[in-house]
């Protein structure tokens, strides 16, 4: 190479590296510059996904009625968060009040519609957590808490503790001047037959699987304008379940995990399986450690690990950038998302 070929090269990768640095971005950086707070502007202002439980839903399966209750209940608490979203609010404000809504109702397997353990009672299970300082708060096993995601984010902002159980939760819940309610606000007669097949079943000792039995729970996960990612889980459990089972939604890690330099994510499945294989922080892990993005971490963690070790539920989640992922190994999950513009909702694998 002669010396004036060395010298254009020379400049040509000066004016390159130069339009890099004007445009406030590099090759391997970030989609565009970044914008308020450090957030790359060409994300989206905010983002929302939730889910409703997964398992064993198929359409052959549902009344015209239900469905429609199923798909009005979800665009509900979308619009709700959205709007905390969209009007500048936070995502812990967004996936709390989210996943009140989601609570109240009888559909879906937390709060009002929890599921009955054993014994007859409703044993509830909820964890919030934010990425920014990796902050979260859990409880388990309450019974007369109308809404356990209230009391799980009260864990985490005015209590030195991350997860609290039972009788201890709800007296703390108490203190905290958290809505409490007689155990018998949680009954419906649905779920109460639930309980019926899944003991028939289970004294038969036919090993059929009731769909609610494993894989009922609501979760939300939210970006706010702010760059905060938050997501938060709140579950009745199993269906007949023992011994003051807890499952992985409390669990951080498992069924709820948050970081601002990953991802948000809130798991619905067969929660001993979530624990053991940690599923929330994996996808998280995957995506810091290895540099995968939310969707092939996703699908790696729950449709080849989960799957290989016989684990059945799914996730929904979102990253930094605002993308989002709704994955899940079963036939059937409830879920959605919105972002600015833009609004999905489904219940059946496509």
């Amino acid at each position: 190479m002669n010396c004036s070929n060395m010298i254009r090269d020379h400049r040509l990768t000066f004016f390159i590296t130069l339009f890099f640095m004007i445009a406030g971005c590099a090759p391997n950086s970030d989609r565009q510059g970044a914008g308020k707070n450090g957030v790359p502007s060409g994300k989206p202002a905010y983002a929302l996904v939730i889910h409703g439980g997964a398992g064993v839903i198929l359409k052959e399966n549902m009344t015209t009625e239900r469905e429609k209750a199923y798909l009005r209940e979800l665009n509900v608490a979308l619009d709700i968060g959205e709007e905390i979203l969209r009007n500048g609010g936070t995502s812990l404000d967004a996936v709390q009040k989210t996943i009140m809504h989601m609570e109240d109702s009888e559909l879906f397997n937390a709060g009002k519609g929890a599921v009955f353990n054993h014994e007859g009672k409703n044993e509830m299970d909820a964890a919030i957590m934010h990425g920014e300082k990796l902050m979260a708060g859990a409880v388990g096993g309450v019974r007369n808490i109308r809404n356990p995601i209230i009391a799980a984010r009260a864990v985490m902002e005015n209590s030195p503790h991350v997860m609290l159980a039972g009788k201890g939760a709800e007296e703390f819940a108490r203190l905290q001047g958290i809505e409490q309610v007689d155990p018998s606000w949680f009954f419906t007669e649905r779920r109460m037959e639930a309980l019926k097949r899944a003991q028939a079943e289970e004294m038969e000792n036919r090993g059929g699987e009731n769909p609610d039995q494993k894989h009922g729970t609501v979760g939300a996960c939210a970006l706010d304008v702010y760059g905060n990612l938050v997501a938060g889980t709140s579950t009745g459990g199993m269906t007949n379940k023992r011994w003051n089972r807890i499952g992985d939604s409390p669990v951080i890690g498992a069924g709820t995990y948050a970081n601002n330099h990953t991802c948000a994510v809130s798991a619905t499945g067969h929660g001993e399986f979530f624990i053991r294989y940690a599923v929330a922080h994996d996808i998280s892990a995957l995506m810091d450690y290895k540099g995968l993005t939310l969707q092939e971490a996703s699908e790696e963690v729950v449709m080849n690990k989960l799957v290989s070790a016989g684990g059945t539920g799914g996730i929904v989640a979102v990253d930094r950038n605002g993308d989002v992922s709704m994955t899940f190994n079963t036939p059937g999950m409830y879920r959605g998302y919105a972002k600015p513009g833009e609004r999905i909702v489904k219940i059946y694998k496509d």
